[in-house]
């Protein structure tokens, strides 16, 4: 996913603005894995192979997600992932 297409997403449940946490990039800079997640109605959503998974909670697989995110949450515990916010469609880097 490049980062120009994140910036033009929100949270399809109440169009607030989403944190964007990159787990891993491509040579180009596209992001292959990473969360966004918001803070409004606390909902993630993660990237997977660079698409991401924003269904609508009832169609969604928590118990298939559950794995892939503690994992990641593990990775951004340790600060290898970086973090950034999406405000009205630009980025800003979290400290």
């Amino acid at each position: 996913m490049r980062i120009e297409t994140i910036k033009k997403l929100c949270c399809p449940f109440d169009k607030s603005d989403l944190t964007l946490s990159i787990i891993t990039k491509d040579e180009q800079n596209n992001i292959l894995e990473g969360l966004l997640s918001c803070t409004a109605c606390q909902r993630v959503y993660p990237i997977v192979t660079g698409i991401p998974i924003m269904n609508p909670d009832e169609y969604r697989d928590f118990d298939r997600e559950r794995p892939m995110l503690e994992k990641w949450n593990q990775l951004l515990e340790t600060e290898q992932g970086e973090n950034i916010k999406i405000i009205e469609g630009n980025l800003k880097t979290i400290d």
